[in-house]
């Protein structure tokens, strides 16, 4: 993938002139990002349950579809919090990444967790990358301020935010505990190793374009209680460590991978899950609501 092009997740159709008029540095990114999502979970005030499908606007295009019915104004213009579109950690950065690659910067989306979030917990997130002054500077759109050990949000320290692939790796190699990374769906606890594999599989995906929502299921994602295909799990974090420490040649071959190898690539429709508990259910993701052009 061209990283400093719109993957079809992160393209936002018609909607983008507003992409264009946002400085892309990072503080500026970030705040926008903030300001048109608000996280379904964490916001500061009540959210209305007639906007709880926003969580489920996969597409960039969709969420400033959403954002400009509201609020027909520039990005940077201030948004209540209660009219924002509501979304997560995967949807800031989305965003942030467009901004990013409509101005012609490399940016891509992380998966993996964080434990400065939340006091005593590792918590499944995603960042940003950007390639700037020759490296990939990891940022949290989700930070307005220094926070714990970050004292840059728009340039994360070695170490603050754990890769799915660092996770399993530990795991696998070391025998480190990751029981506690995961999420509960209602009464149910997906956790340790079919949550952090399936991470890992969604950070090759998102890496490579496919930005998918954090509950979409596809390939060999184990859900809780399913086999784990952990030989893949082997092969797909070494090679994202060595592509992390930048190994070209590693990089190629995950590109390869997630290309060609159904276990990997989602497929034109995805098993949509739901953080709220509601039944899973097959949604097609073939094609954008809205790709570059349109006047839909």
């Amino acid at each position: 993938m061209r990283f400093e092009r719109h993957s079809r997740y992160s393209d936002p159709g018609r909607y983008a002139r507003l992409l264009g008029a946002v400085r892309p540095e990072l503080p500026e990114v970030c705040a926008v990002a903030r300001n048109v999502i608000a996280h379904y979970r964490y916001a500061r005030v009540p959210l209305p349950e007639s906007t709880n499908g926003d969580i489920n606007a996969r597409w960039l295009s969709r969420i400033l579809e959403l954002d400009q019915a509201r609020h027909p104004t520039p990005l940077t213009e201030p948004r209540a919090e209660a009219e924002r579109v509501q979304g997560c950690c995967r949807d800031q950065v989305l965003l942030a990444v467009g901004i990013l690659r409509e101005h012609g910067i490399r940016g891509r989306c992380r998966v993996g967790f964080a434990d400065y979030l939340r006091a005593g917990a590792r918590v499944d997130h995603v960042v940003g990358e950007a390639w700037i002054d020759g490296r990939w500077l990891r940022f949290d759109p989700w930070l307005a301020s220094p926070r714990g050990v970050i004292e840059d949000p728009h340039d994360l320290p070695p170490g603050a935010f754990l890769t799915a692939a660092a996770a399993w790796n530990d795991h696998r190699r070391n025998g480190t505990d990751i029981d506690d990374l995961g999420v509960r769906i209602g009464p149910i606890r997906y956790t340790g190793p079919p949550f952090v594999l399936s991470y890992l599989i969604m950070d090759v995906a998102h890496r490579f374009g496919d930005e998918l929502l954090l509950w979409d299921n596809w390939g060999v994602m184990p859900l809780p209680g399913q086999w784990v295909d952990t030989a893949l799990g082997d092969r797909l974090a070494a090679l994202v460590l060595r592509a992390d420490a930048g190994d070209e040649a590693a990089e190629q071959e995950l590109a390869a991978i997630h290309s060609s190898d159904a276990r990997v690539r989602p497929g034109a429709v995805v098993l949509q899950l739901s953080p709220r508990g509601e039944p899973p259910r097959p949604v097609a993701v073939g094609i954008s609501p809205h790709p570059r052009g349109s006047t839909a």
